[in-house]
């Protein structure tokens, strides 16, 4: 195993054990909903995780503009305004009844599973912090991997896709950790994994709204 291949190993793991809002939304899931359901939601969030690297990459100079910059605080403030709704109607929420087969199994359509990926693909978009720490992570790919432009840049998508490997390998597992506690789920857990999901995620959209207006 190449040492670049080991270090993005390692950066994938310390970034998939880092709890964020979209890990309870990931763990509510696989414990209510099922593994598969559970995997859909996380493809949505490794796609958006894709397309903020691109736009990293792509738009390097742009986004390191934004991230010294009073662009960042606008965005902060968007982001806080969507988690902080998501988090209040969450709260709020009853969890919705699902179908089972005779086994005990949930039935989920395909409509079911690309509003899955549709969902995590929009809560991680929602949070421009995720942009941010990619393009730190670019930085930090930047040091590790050195040479020519060319065989430079190579090298650091090679070093993020290492990156992303490991850390929906991680996620896999954190879904078939989960499963393992459905029996032990009653309807008032679910409900207090609810309201639990959404304080967190109030209280992150109201701490990056706190980050937006000072950085205005």
């Amino acid at each position: 195993m190449s040492a670049l291949a080991l270090k993005g190993i390692v950066t994938g793991f310390i970034l998939s054990i880092m709890i964020g809002p979209v890990f309870f939304v990931l763990l509510e899931t696989s414990i209510r909903r099922g593994v598969r359901a559970a995997i859909a939601f996380d493809i949505g969030v490794l796609l958006s995780d894709i397309i903020y690297i691109l736009i990293a990459f792509v738009f390097y100079s742009e986004v390191s503009a934004i991230a010294a910059g009073k662009s960042q605080g606008i965005l902060k403030l968007i982001g806080g305004g969507l988690f902080l709704v998501y988090g209040v109607v969450s709260f709020f929420k009853k969890p919705k009844e699902v179908k089972v087969d005779s086994v005990g199994n949930v039935i989920h359509g395909y409509g079911d599973y690309m509003l899955l990926v549709l969902k995590g693909f929009l809560l991680n978009m929602a949070n421009p912090l995720v942009i941010f720490y990619w393009f730190s992570v670019m930085t930090l790919g930047e040091k590790a991997t050195g040479g020519e432009h060319d065989p430079h840049e190579t090298s650091i998508m090679y070093f993020l896709g290492v990156i992303l490997l490991s850390f929906f390998s991680v996620d896999i597992l954190k879904i078939f950790g989960a499963k393992k506690l459905k029996p032990l789920v009653t309807d008032k857990l679910l409900r207090a994994l609810n309201q639990l999901i959404g304080i967190v995620f109030a209280v992150f959209g109201i701490f990056l709204i706190i980050q937006g207006w000072i950085k205005m």
